[in-house]
């Protein structure tokens, strides 16, 4: 109790994300607590919004009474704590005989976002409702007046929540210089044009994108659109991603429901290449529900749709710590759906500009599941390579 305390009173500031308090272990009925803080006269208050039943219930704390009503709720009614905020996550869980655990980790990614303190919070998004955007227009998401097409508002919503991405690694991204980012399995380019827009008109970085796909009318009517906005930098190619060869540096690569180990081919590169950051929502994880397969969790692996989204979930949080042996530091996050997947879940990689460490764990847990992801195989292939071209030069 003594640690969450202490990751409290270091968090509950104004870069708290926000804290969600669940599992209830007692009063069923009660079953969520968020609390994020709210600005109130000048003053920093935490607002507590705990759902019972079909009500939600708000009442905002100072800082000491927020921090004392959250461990008492966790030492009396709930079993879990999930906490954001810009340089931390912390997680703590109670076991059904009471004892706490709770980590928590630090990280970069997030120093640029925003924390909104209004009391009464309506949502901005960084492409506001009301301003036309040409781009938009032409793709069928906005009107001319600037309102949002009514069927287009889930697509509207994507692209500020993937701009919200982006906007969390800008200090990893050199405004010195022209930045270069390739978007693999770009597609009809909505967020394509949103990352350009955003970073050259909105933020004003010199910045240079690659789209590719393999669709031939899709990439002519991108191009098409990318000449009537006059979008100079942007390029789009058809092509495949594990064929693609660019000999300049890479600083970001971007990788949107590529199916299956084409993504893996796209972090590949990315590692490659040393991109400073890596963005990439994984689509139609096939290869290791055909190999996953371990004798103590066979009563669940008999499930054909329980086994098919464990080994998905399986797959990306491989991808994410093999990443990490290459020196970088991942955070799997939560996405919206996309236009023609559920899949939901973001990679996202910044490189630290450490050395990577081997992690010894990762290769028993893919050993316990008899699994060997292509990325795995692709990032060997790498390793030996470098291996062999430093024997050449001693």
């Amino acid at each position: 109790m003594e640690k969450l305390r202490e990751i409290l009173e270091q968090c509950l500031t104004e870069e708290l994300g926000q804290i969600v308090i669940s599992k209830a272990r007692q009063d069923k009925n009660i079953t969520k607590v968020k609390i994020r803080p709210v600005l109130m006269k000048g003053e920093l208050y935490f607002q507590a919004s705990t759902t019972v039943g079909t009500r939600q219930l708000h009442k905002n704390y100072r800082k000491e009474e927020m921090i004392g009503e959250i461990l008492e709720l966790m030492e009396r009614q709930f079993g879990q704590l999930q906490l954001t905020s810009r340089k931390t996550d912390a997680t703590a869980l109670v076991s059904k005989k009471g004892k706490m655990t709770v980590k928590s980790k630090k990280h970069r990614a997030l120093d640029s976002c925003e924390v909104s303190l209004e009391h009464n919070r309506q949502k901005e998004y960084i492409l506001p409702v009301g301003k036309p955007v040409e781009f938009l227009i032409d793709l069928g998401v906005m009107r001319s007046d600037g309102q949002i097409v009514h069927a287009k508002y889930d697509k509207f919503r994507q692209i500020n929540r993937f701009l919200e991405f982006i906007a969390d690694i800008l200090p990893q991204l050199d405004k010195d210089r022209e930045i270069t980012i390739v978007d693999f399995g770009c597609g009809k380019s909505y967020l394509t044009f949103a990352m350009y827009y955003y970073l050259h008109h909105i933020k004003e970085y010199d910045v240079r994108i690659i789209g590719l796909d393999l669709k031939e009318d899709v990439i002519c009517r991108c191009n098409e659109l990318r000449a009537r906005y006059g979008f100079e930098k942007l390029d789009f190619c058809i092509g495949d991603i594990a064929a693609f060869e660019r000999k300049e540096p890479v600083d970001m690569v971007v990788t949107l429901h590529a199916c299956d180990t084409a993504t893996d081919f796209a972090l590949a590169k990315a590692v490659g290449w040393s991109a400073s950051v890596i963005l990439s929502v994984p689509c139609c994880q096939h290869e290791l529900n055909e190999q996953i397969s371990c004798e103590a969790l066979e009563p669940v692996l008999s499930y054909g749709i329980i086994k098919e989204r464990m080994a998905a979930l399986v797959t990306d949080a491989l991808r994410a710590q093999m990443l990490q042996e290459q020196g970088y530091e991942t955070q799997i996050l939560e996405f919206i759906d996309m236009e023609h997947t559920p899949k939901n879940l973001l990679i996202r990689a910044v490189k630290t500009g450490k050395a990577g460490k081997k992690n010894d764990r990762l290769d028993r847990c893919m050993e316990f599941l008899h699994v060997e992801p292509t990325l795995k195989h692709l990032l060997s292939s790498k390793e030996n390579r470098e291996a062999t071209d430093e024997k050449k030069f001693d």
